[in-house]
């Protein structure tokens, strides 16, 4: 589910009294829809809950999290996670770039995106 979804449904539920808490890696998505409580992973979308195959890294952002329902005492309150994706967070600046893919590979992800694209207006009709 997108972190937009997940952060409208965190508003609904907290104006019908249930608190919440949004894990989340899509900083100014998540923000510019007034959650109560983020906590920001500074993490590749896809890996709010931690690190992949690292029980400790998930099990301390999960900690952390659930530690907002304590210390989150303001409105729309924003918590970064201590750990870093890597050492120099360089995977910033290349995340999500082609400029490094050549043209034989960028034509097969393009098919690929194609075929998914095709499936899923098959599946709609």
């Amino acid at each position: 589910m997108c972190h937009q979804s997940v952060s409208l449904i965190a508003r609904h539920l907290e104006e019908n009294g249930i608190p919440t808490v949004v894990m989340g890696c899509a900083k100014d998505i998540v923000e510019s829809a007034g959650v109560a409580r983020f906590w920001f992973s500074n993490f590749p979308l896809g890996h709010s809950a931690g690190k992949p195959r690292d029980p400790q890294s998930q099990q301390q952002t999960l900690q952390g999290a659930l530690s907002m329902f304590d210390s989150a005492t303001a409105p729309h309150t924003t918590h970064l996670s201590p750990q870093s994706w890597t050492e120099d967070n360089g995977w910033q600046d290349d995340f999500m770039s082609i400029a490094h893919l050549d043209a034989v590979t960028l034509e097969k992800l393009k098919r690929s995106h194609e075929a998914v694209r095709a499936t899923a207006k098959q599946k709609r009709s």
